[in-house]
């Protein structure tokens, strides 16, 4: 379980140097400090992934609506481009995102915002050496059951 144990210590680590822990950083920083929203938004994004069809999918919508170039950054070894939340919310459905704003007491553009910064180094995590693991869809799975208290 190697490529979810990084992904979920990016959010254990979530006050660790950036530099070390760019996610948990991220996470950590929209979260203000609060480790519980931290795996509430980190439960988000992965859930996102996974309702829209897994990693691979996602992917593909990005690269499917011009944003290939975002995409292709966060999946390979180059520095990851941003995403801004009206471009994220140009791509999910407002529904997506409201109901995810509802489910983090947070508004539609806090959500997308907050998403439009933590996919793109989620992607990137989940990518690591920038190749698509075999086994994304089931790491995107257990992470959330295991951010959900599950095992």
């Amino acid at each position: 379980m190697g490529l979810l144990d990084g992904v979920l210590a990016s959010l254990a680590g979530g006050g660790a140097n950036a530099s070390s822990n760019p996610l948990g950083a991220i996470v950590a920083g929209l979260a203000s400090g609060n480790q519980g929203q931290g795996g509430n938004l980190l439960a988000a994004a992965m859930s996102m992934l996974q309702q829209n069809g897994g990693l691979g999918n996602v992917l593909e919508m990005f690269r499917g609506s011009g944003m290939a170039a975002h995409a292709d950054s966060w999946v390979g070894t180059s520095a990851n481009m941003a995403l801004s939340g009206d471009q994220l919310q140009q791509l999910f459905a407002s529904s997506a995102v409201g109901s995810l704003a509802a489910q983090l007491g947070m508004s539609n553009v806090q959500a997308g915002s907050a998403m439009a910064q933590i996919l793109p180094e989620l992607i990137n995590q989940l990518t690591p050496g920038g190749r698509m693991p075999a086994e994304s869809f089931d790491v995107v799975e257990k992470g959330l059951a295991f951010l959900r208290g599950g095992s």
